[in-house]
């Protein structure tokens, strides 16, 4: 699908160095879509992204999106991460919500403490990180820090990942938010195999096991601290010290759905326009008014997805850029057109497989891994349209009794 960025926008993402998109580490992505493609399924059978394509997107350094330069990364912004990973949804969903899960968790390991990131990166400046922000089992404090237990399921691309970041409940006064989030070395942890679904098979999302684990305070940081943006990296010269944590968190999520549409939309271009259309006088569907409506809707849908994200990406770009977390309201719109983004993308694959006919809901048609890939993505409880609405029409109301996160 062809960039479908407005002239207006485009012109302000190319005059401001600090929203403008790195192309070089999309084209980079690109490149790597047919051998994406070629493993696809050996990554979907093997529940996890296959070593050699792991290997390709080390190679290209694209699980370094968010690292800083001062540790070898690229420092991206979020206009060039969702980028990057839509190209690799092009190739594959599953790759692709590995890779955006591993760059954002890698990115939560940038705000900590200096020590911290001198840990994940010093040794090895390709370290993965992997997360989930749900508290474990037990936090228990002990001198220096805390003895950590505890089970986090769904925690994609894992099995690729050095650290993780995993969500603790903290001992803190009634009244005050305790949770937190602790980075924890792979040794640490075993992964119980438990990811069996309908889509997104090959994303690993599997159960991080920890027993017993000593983490140093060093390497815990407040939960509500860097919902605020108050991180504890010392580096607040630097862009990415400054986005919003629960906006990237969540849009990141569906930067593989745009991807998505991008593959399910070629491949009906390719395959649809000479299709029989049974029992109709229509030859073929290049001919079929039903048919050229549903595409065109489809598309329709897929541009409006590919022009919130570009919003959504200028807001979190420009107010980190600007050292300013963005207003609460901006805040709940990205967050409630996260959601859009993912309903958009699933109606308009929705659109492309009635057109396609049933025969895309065959096991060997690319279209039905991407149809349940994007059905899977799209209820993330990030993602949740219905979560998102909420929130943002309590911001426009002036009803601030949140009960969710921003």
């Amino acid at each position: 699908m062809t960039e479908v960025l407005d002239s207006r926008a485009a012109a302000q993402q190319s005059a401001d160095p600090s929203v403008a998109v790195d192309e070089e580490l999309v084209r980079r992505a690109a490149e790597l879509v047919p051998l994406i493609r070629e493993y696809a399924e050996q990554s979907s059978q093997a529940r996890r992204v296959v070593p050699e394509v792991v290997k390709a997107l080390e190679d290209a350094e694209l699980f370094k999106l968010f690292v800083p330069k001062r540790y070898g990364g690229h420092a991206a912004n979020m206009a060039t991460a969702t980028r990057v990973v839509a190209e690799v949804a092009r190739g594959d969903g599953s790759t692709a919500w590995a890779v955006s899960l591993l760059n954002v968790c890698t990115w939560f390991a940038t705000t900590f403490s200096q020590q911290a990131q001198d840990d994940v990166f010093g040794a090895g400046p390709g370290a993965k990180v992997c997360g989930i922000f749900t508290p474990g089992s037990k936090a228990e404090r002990v001198d220096g820090g805390y003895l950590v237990s505890g089970r986090w399921p769904y925690s994609s691309g894992s099995f690729a990942a050095d650290w993780a970041t995993l969500g603790v409940a903290l001992d803190v006064p009634e009244g005050e938010d305790p949770r937190a989030l602790a980075l924890i070395p792979a040794e640490a942890w075993t992964i119980e195999p438990t990811w069996f679904v309908a889509g997104m098979k090959g994303s690993g999302s599997d159960t991080i096991v920890v027993k017993d684990h000593f983490v140093p305070d060093h390497r815990v940081q407040s939960f509500l601290d860097m919902r605020e943006a108050r991180y504890l990296t010392p580096h607040t010269d630097e862009r990415n010290s400054h986005m919003a944590f629960i906006a990237v968190a969540a849009l990141i999520l569906v930067s593989p759905q745009l991807g998505l549409a991008r593959h399910a939309l070629e491949r009906t271009r390719e395959r649809l326009p000479e299709k029989p259309v049974a029992y109709t006088s229509y030859r073929t569907a290049r001919t079929s008014p039903t048919h050229q409506y549903g595409v065109a809707t489809a598309a329709t849908k897929f541009h409006l997805a590919e022009l919130l994200m570009r919003q959504a990406c200028l807001d979190i770009d420009s107010g980190a850029a600007a050292h300013t977390l963005p207003s609460m309201e901006v805040r709940a719109r990205v967050r409630n057109d996260t959601g859009v983004i993912a309903e958009l993308v699933k109606d308009g694959v929705d659109l492309l497989m009635t057109a396609n006919g049933a025969g895309s809901f065959a096991d060997a048609n690319v279209l039905s891994r991407i149809w349940q890939d994007a059905e899977i993505a799209g209820r993330h409880a990030y993602v949740s349209p219905e979560v998102g609405k909420e929130i943002y029409g309590k911001i426009l109301l002036g009803d601030d009794d949140l009960t969710m996160d921003l």
